[in-house]
């Protein structure tokens, strides 16, 4: 039956957890461009077929037309769930990039998961971001939401020694010490687990 595996690419992705991603599935995503060529070819012969007849391929209401339109249809959904398969995983990696890509490397549990492409558009997304970051001097992936004051209170879990140079002062980071410090100093060592923010 024609898009049947179309339909079972954007169902397996439709079915992963909200968020997540699944393997991609290289062998049925394939399979589907496969069957797009096969349409393609199809369609092609049939208004071949039909102008040698000298039928005009607009007009004529024959087998041959109704068949190229069904060909023609089912190459239209096709390329639209392969499409969707693909805008939707680069979604979620788009928001990885932005949660994790900029602070260190991606674990291999979620690589593992890309295709060849995906992960290329991983880095050079992420490459962008850094480079548009450091040309402002603004990192725009502290918060998503305002903060109500650019301060905070955290807390050491992981000494980190003295010296270490902030944007406004140097401070020395001994385990379980309390410091307040200014937000976007202090995410990249909570991003990291290597302090915690206190709720005050």
């Amino acid at each position: 039956m024609h898009g049947r595996k179309a339909y079972q690419l954007v169902k397996e992705f439709a079915g992963s957890e909200k968020g997540h991603l699944k393997i991609f599935n290289e062998e049925l995503f394939e399979r589907v461009a496969e069957e797009c060529n096969e349409h393609h070819n199809a369609l092609q012969s049939l208004i071949r077929k039909m102008q040698e007849e000298g039928l005009e391929v607009q007009t004529a209401r024959n087998a041959d037309h109704y068949g190229a339109l069904v060909h023609h249809l089912s190459l239209i959904r096709n390329k639209r769930c392969l499409m969707a398969y693909v805008y939707n995983r680069a979604e979620i990696i788009r928001d990885l990039a932005w949660k994790v890509g900029l602070l260190h490397e991606l674990p291999c549990e979620i690589k593992e998961k890309f295709s060849d492409s995906e992960e290329q558009y991983f880095k050079d997304h992420s490459k962008s971001l850094k480079m548009y970051m450091s040309q402002l001097s603004l990192d725009v992936n502290v918060d998503m939401v305002p903060p109500k004051d650019p301060y905070i209170k955290v807390r050491v879990l992981e000494g980190l020694g003295s010296g270490i140079i902030l944007s406004d002062k140097s401070a020395n980071f001994a385990s379980h010490s309390m410091h307040f410090l200014k937000r976007t100093d202090a995410e990249q060592y909570i991003a990291r687990g290597l302090m915690e923010e206190m709720i005050s």
